[in-house]
């Protein structure tokens, strides 16, 4: 996952993409604490490497590889330990067992695939989630070495259970993430479900020509109407302007203004208007349409499609990021971040710190700046920090899942929420709604496809 804040510097959630990666992301992250958190530390969980009295019964076999019961009994004890500590009543240990076996049958065929198709996953990717996961629970990578095995949990079989964890979702990214779709008629139906759904509006630009008529005109001004009507067409037919042909013969109050009527919406035109305009074209000009006070002839100016949109705050800002791995610390990205503002506090360029110190290649380069974000572009709590500014402002040190940033909001605006933003918007929230059923459907057919073998007389 690069990294960044806004998708215009590579790594915030506006792109759809890097919306996906960090929503993994933070997904693992929390699926592998249930490995590590405080209360798991509490479980005796028996490690790979004990427990060998166990290690020869073969619970069940899945394609060419085998679980044991010793393999089995610590997923069971993570198993416990997750929906204990969620608050979850535990159910029956056969029905819960017969659960956990489910999974890793399912785990270990999807394993499978993923190295029949070539997915890796590195040491050093590894090292940083396990270094990721060490600090979210408030530990270095050292001291939650010696904390795991201090429960008797091993470090190695802790790591390779991580590396699968990640393994595992790359192949669903692959396989189910970047082959979902979402149609069209979804993002309609989602929208107008959920009452957000931007009313489009057409305009319409129109010019007229009025030839008055009086209230119960005879015959003979009738036909006298008809005939200035006849030679007022024979003009538009010539070279010359519908504007200058109004100013002209045109006896409605707009002749000065070549007869235009401005842009109208369709609830402010006359259904007389109306009809007369929707088949034309930009330019064209209508058949005589006879109302109350005469005798129209119209020319369709332009014709353009409106939203009507509530308006919204957009922010332009500029950070310094700090990351935290491995080599640094929550607290030394910290401290190094309260340097740096009180460095700028005292008269140095918040753009030349970013170039120097700012470790989000993207933005750096910039002197930190980021393009305009809309509301739910970046990580919640770069949001709310940047938000809570006042223009020139810089913020506290602010910690979000990628590391300690420093913001300074340059400018505020209010801009209409766009179409396309609200389609996009939707589109995420129904790719959520569907990606839990499709990953479902896929590890399924996973399953299906596997040689299992359940020694159930083992279990």
């Amino acid at each position: 996952m690069t990294d960044s804040v806004t998708p215009q510097s590579q790594w915030a959630a506006c792109s759809q993409n890097s919306r996906r990666r960090i929503r993994v992301a933070a997904a693992l992250a929390l699926n592998l604490l249930v490995n590590v958190t405080p209360a798991a530390f509490g479980q005796q969980s028996t490690p790979r490497t004990q427990g060998a009295q166990l290690i020869d019964r073969v619970v069940a076999i899945v394609n060419r590889e085998i679980i044991t019961a010793s393999e089995l009994a610590r997923r069971e004890k993570q198993f416990v330990s997750n929906l204990t500590q969620q608050g979850i009543p535990i159910p029956d240990r056969l029905a819960l067992r017969e659960q956990v076996l489910e999974r890793m049958i399912t785990d270990r065929a999807m394993l499978q695939t993923a190295r029949e198709t070539g997915i890796r996953v590195d040491d050093v990717t590894l090292d940083r989630s396990i270094a990721r996961i060490a600090d979210q629970n408030g530990l270095s990578v050292s001291g939650l070495r010696n904390q795991l095995e201090s429960e008797g949990i091993s470090f190695a079989a802790f790591r390779q259970d991580i590396r699968e964890e990640i393994t595992l979702t790359r192949l669903r990214e692959r396989e189910v993430d970047n082959k979902l779709q979402i149609t069209e008629a979804e993002v309609d139906t989602f929208l107008a479900a959920q009452g957000q759904s931007l009313q489009k509006t057409e305009e319409f630009k129109i010019a007229q020509i009025l030839i008055r008529l009086p209230e119960k005109a005879s015959p003979a001004v009738i036909a006298e109407a008809e005939s200035r009507v006849k030679r007022i067409q024979e003009l538009l037919r010539s070279p010359r302007t519908f504007a200058s042909i109004a100013q002209e013969f045109s006896d409605a109050p707009d002749r000065e203004q070549g007869g235009s009527l401005g842009w109208r919406t369709r609830d402010r035109l006359p259904t007389l208007f109306l009809d007369a305009v929707s088949g034309l074209k930009a330019g064209e000009i209508s058949k005589p349409v006879r109302s109350p006070n005469g005798f129209h002839i119209l020319q369709l100016e332009e014709r353009r499609s409106g939203l009507r949109t509530q308006e919204v705050n957009v922010y332009r800002a500029r950070h310094i990021l700090i990351r935290i791995d491995a080599q640094v610390s929550e607290d030394q990205a910290r401290r190094r971040a309260v340097d740096l503002r009180r460095r700028i506090e005292l008269g140095a360029d918040f753009g030349q710190m970013a170039r120097d110190f700012s470790q989000d290649l993207g933005s750096a380069q910039k002197g930190g700046e980021l393009d305009w974000t809309y509301p739910g572009d970046t990580v919640p709590e770069f949001e709310r920090a940047m938000v809570a500014l006042n223009p020139g402002q810089i913020s506290d040190p602010v910690r979000s899942v990628f590391g300690i940033h420093l913001i300074q909001l340059l400018e505020r605006k209010r801009e209409p929420l766009t179409e396309q933003r609200l389609r996009t918007a939707a589109r995420l929230a129904l790719r959520e709604e569907k990606l839990a059923e499709a990953v479902a459907d896929w590890a399924r057919e996973v399953r299906a496809n596997a040689y299992v073998e359940i020694k159930r007389d083992d279990l």
